[in-house]
C-alpha cells in the first residue's frame, strides 16, 4: 500500500533511527531528526534546526539534490485536514522569496496535527 500512496503523491511516516543513519552526513554536529516522511524515493525531514526536502532525481535515484529551509525563513503555513471523500492532508510551506507555497500531501495514516506541532514548535520560536 505504500508504494500505492506514494504514487498518489502522499506522504509515510518513516522510522527516526533508519533517517538518521542514512543522512547522518548532512546533519549539522547536535542536529536532531524530530519526524521524517517518505513520498516513494524523496524525503521530508523536520529537524530542530531546519526542513529538508530531499529529492531523488533520475532512474537510478543516485542523483539527489539536498534542499535545507531554516525555519526562520517559513513566514507561514497552512494545513488543510482530510475530509470524508478527501483522505489526504495538505501542508502549504510559504517560504521568504518564493511566490509559491511548497505543498506535501499526506495520507491519512500521517496525524497532520503532528505535523503542525512540529512546524509551530520551531516556527514559533
Amino acid at each position: 500500500m505504500a508504494i500505492f500512496n506514494g504514487l498518489l503523491g502522499n506522504a509515510t511516516q518513516v522510522e527516526l533511527a533508519d533517517v538518521q543513519r542514512e543522512y547522518a552526513r548532512i546533519l549539522a554536529p547536535q542536529e536532531k531528526i524530530e519526524r521524517a516522511y517518505k513520498l516513494i524515493r524523496d524525503m521530508f525531514i523536520f529537524t530542530d534546526k531546519r526542513l529538508i526536502l530531499v529529492d531523488k532525481q533520475g532512474v537510478t535515484g543516485k542523483k539527489t539534490q539536498y534542499h535545507s529551509i531554516p525555519y526562520k525563513s517559513i513566514s507561514h503555513y497552512s494545513v488543510e485536514t482530510a475530509g470524508h471523500f478527501d483522505l489526504d492532508a495538505e501542508l502549504c510551506l510559504y517560504v521568504s522569496g518564493s511566490a509559491l507555497p511548497l505543498k506535501k500531501t499526506f495520507n491519512k495514516s500521517v496525524n497532520i496535527y503532528e505535523v503542525q506541532a512540529v512546524l509551530s514548535q520551531y516556527i514559533l520560536k
